[in-house]
């Protein structure tokens, strides 16, 4: 699978752009704040419909633009096919494949799979749990684009819950009796749409396990390898937690029921796969605030090369995108890095400066500077 071209049009920096692309390595060099990153991004965009960068698609329209188009057309088992994404912030986005329009963008998924490494991706070991949980659900719908429809669907009932629960408490402070004759109800979507996710999730964190604690010891020899630990807000100990999906809703059900006085109190659901953490750790001690930078590093990296080994496994390789993260390397994992990935169907590098992309990802080499793009 590899990306064959890319073209822009009102996309963050470009007006428009047209770039012709093939299998193996590809590097993006130019100064900062030229584009590099947007490009990769909007491949990146095509098979997840997101941004590594941003949560809200209004920063990926050029100023003054009403809407953006990227349109990529994607080569797999000799089989092309063109996906035309139109992002109109504040409105409904819409998506053509091979020239027709498509219901809803998410029927798009699936026909490009990406890797996508980025500084931002710290944030994986130092960030916020909604980080982690965000790299395994995007994961999950990579492998399974049906997973896009259980992730909104439980982001349906959540905020439909949420709703019942902000109003309850307002009753509550006001010392009045709150109406909670639909609670249960949603109870019970909760847990049922829960439970399928965070079943899913249990078995990808299964599968990640050996596979990141492979590409953790090719990277580096400093501590490790990573433990993969999945917490659940219904299950404080992770071996309490059943496989069974009709097992998994009982529990939420159970969990509900049992923090139903504080969550009456504080307007909000404080159970479900929306708390839930996956937890790292280095040595038996937790990533995220004991391990040094380069090991921190090191285990995002081995992460998102976990998740490249996974998708690679369904038989074919996703498009493996490093953008800009050779700079924050030293110069030993910059080589494990690119001997590790080198043989990947297509890998598409941006860097600021030349010099600091190791020689074993020679290959095609695209100049970026003032909004333009021009191979070597």
């Amino acid at each position: 699978m590899y990306v064959s071209h890319l073209q822009l049009a009102d996309y963050r920096s470009y007006e428009s752009v047209n770039l012709e692309l093939e299998p193996g390595i590809s590097t993006f060099v130019g100064p900062n704040g030229q584009g590099k990153t947007n490009l990769v991004e909007a491949i990146g965009y095509v098979a997840s419909l997101g941004s590594h960068r941003v949560a809200t698609d209004t920063p990926l329209v050029r100023k003054g633009a009403e809407r953006a188009v990227v349109r990529a057309a994607i080569t797999k088992d000799g089989q092309r096919a063109v996906i035309e994404l139109e992002i109109n912030p504040g409105k409904a986005n819409r998506a053509r494949l091979n020239r027709a329009p498509v219901t809803r963008p998410r029927e798009v998924l699936g026909f490009l799979r990406t890797v996508l490494f980025a500084p931002e991706d710290l944030a994986l070991v130092k960030g916020d749990p909604g980080e982690r949980r965000r790299f395994l659900d995007e994961l999950l719908v990579a492998r399974a684009p049906r997973f896009s429809g259980v992730r909104s669907d439980y982001d349906r009932v959540l905020k439909q819950r949420n709703a019942l629960l902000k109003s309850a408490s307002a009753q509550f402070f006001k010392r009045r009796e709150p109406d909670l004759a639909t609670l249960d109800v949603w109870n019970d979507h909760l847990a049922t749409a829960g439970a399928e996710l965070l079943s899913a999730r249990l078995e990808l964190v299964a599968e990640l396990q050996p596979l990141a604690a492979k590409s953790y010891s090719e990277l580096t020899t400093s501590g490790g390898p990573p433990v993969l630990q999945y917490r659940s807000s219904a299950a404080p100990d992770e071996s309490d937690l059943p496989a069974d999906r009709a097992r998994l809703a009982d529990l939420l059900r159970e969990a509900l029921a049992e923090v139903r006085a504080q969550e009456l109190q504080r307007g909000v659901s404080l159970v479900g796969p929306h708390r839930d953490d996956l937890v790292l750790s280095l040595d038996d001690l937790p990533a995220k605030g004991y391990a040094s930078q380069g090991e921190s590093w090191s285990c995002a990296l081995a992460l998102r090369l976990a998740g490249f080994e996974l998708l690679r496994s369904d038989g074919d390789d996703p498009v493996l995108i490093l953008d800009d993260v050779f700079a924050e390397l030293d110069a030993e994992r910059r080589r494990r890095l690119a001997e590790h990935v080198r043989h990947a169907e297509q890998v598409l590098v941006s860097a600021a400066v030349a010099e600091d992309i190791p020689g074993e990802l020679r290959g095609a080499r695209f100049r970026v500077q003032e909004g333009a793009v021009e191979r070597e």
